[in-house]
């Protein structure tokens, strides 16, 4: 099975509710993964609130463009967990 997100919503700040195919959601704090050329502009509030489920690449996406690979967002998905515990 290829991993994939079903569902992205936006909370707050740089906080997204996630739901992966696999059965698995929660929340993501993207805060410390805005870094780079494409990531840079989504610290500005404004652009991080236009993330999206891409139909496509069903994925988390925002309107510049950026997207960032389920995988590595299941993986982020767990390392807050397991330090939230």
């Amino acid at each position: 099975m290829i991993l994939h997100t079903t569902e992205v919503k936006y909370l707050d700040e740089y906080k997204l509710w996630l739901t992966f195919n696999n059965g698995e959601s929660g929340q993501v704090d993207l805060r410390h993964e805005l870094w780079g050329e494409v990531f840079e502009p989504l610290k500005d509030l404004t652009q991080f609130a236009t993330a999206y489920q891409h139909p496509v690449m069903k994925t988390v996406c925002w309107a510049n463009g950026a997207d960032l690979a389920a995988e590595c967002l299941l993986e982020l998905l767990h390392e807050q967990n397991q330090q939230a515990a």
